[in-house]
């Protein structure tokens, strides 16, 4: 009995610190959404409170006065751009290293570099990159795309190389037999295998690519042409001024296409994620 209402205890713990977090995520969310659909004199009089209806003006005001068109699409390039390249790229080391580090030293120190990346903060590394960049000609969107394929390549070689050890080296000699090259038998047999941790790869990096700041920061900040839709908003926030309806009602046309990318593709993160770690 005793035991039993422990339990009971236990769970309504669990349950109390799970709500509190949902209403720590759900809540700033929830901010967003009211203070998107509000008018400016409804934010002076009270931020927290519910719109009187539905105003759309902040988001036609958002791609009539501000080149939130332009920045969108700079985005997309940028974001698209990125991922393709990092799993196009990413996988053939990852695979490489795996099949390799074992009988070779050459493949167990690039992978033991690579992860030193992880452990480096990007403040460490910003004022020299800037730098070298700037000697480059680089201070440009194929910069920031080289700089995010870059820096993802350390997380990604390290759950690409864990996955693949799990894959059996019997199926790709197998397919060696049937007259498969290295190449074809990666393609046709490993590829299909690690679509899971493929998936992960890729919304992580979706994510964070959309989403940062710092380096588009850094790197664009010559030309408004070149903007990427975080530093669009940005310009929301002046030393005196802030447009907080306009700046929400940004934030939430930015969201949708993060949301609809994870809503189909949240499974394969679970699932990439577990399977790694177990097979691991």
């Amino acid at each position: 009995m005793g035991k039993s209402k422990g339990s009971v205890m236990m769970k309504a713990v669990c349950y109390i610190f799970l709500l509190a977090g949902l209403l720590v995520i759900l809540y700033p969310l929830f901010l967003t959404v009211i203070t998107a659909f509000k008018t400016p004199a409804e934010s002076a009089e009270n931020f927290f409170a519910l719109p009187s209806g539905l105003n759309f003006e902040n988001f036609i005001n958002v791609f009539q006065k501000g080149n939130a068109g332009l920045s969108f699409l700079n985005s997309f390039k940028v974001t698209v751009t990125s991922v393709a390249l990092i799993l196009i790229t990413i996988p053939m080391c990852g695979y490489a290293i795996a099949r390799s580090m074992d009988r070779s030293k050459y493949y167990r120190n690039i992978y033991y570099v690579l992860l030193i990346g992880i452990f480096v903060p990007f403040q460490v590394i910003m004022v020299p990159l800037v730098m070298y960049l700037g000697r480059m000609n680089l201070c440009s969107i194929p910069g920031l795309v080289i700089m995010h394929v870059t820096l993802a390549s350390s997380q990604g070689v390290f759950l690409i190389v864990n996955y693949v050890k799990a894959v059996p080296r019997d199926l790709e000699e197998a397919s060696y037999i049937d007259g498969c090259t290295t190449f074809s038998g990666y393609v046709k047999v490993v590829l299909p295998l690690i679509k899971p941790i493929l998936a992960t790869i890729m919304v992580l990096n979706v994510l964070w690519v959309w989403n940062d700041f710092q380096m588009p920061l850094l790197l664009l900040n010559r030309s408004p042409e070149m903007f990427t839709l975080p530093l669009f908003q940005y310009n929301f926030t002046g030393q005196y001024t802030n447009d907080y309806n306009m700046a929400f009602a940004s934030f939430l046309v930015s969201m949708i296409p993060v949301l609809v990318i994870y809503a189909f593709a949240q499974k394969h993160i679970i699932s990439g994620l577990t399977q790694g770690a177990v097979k691991s």
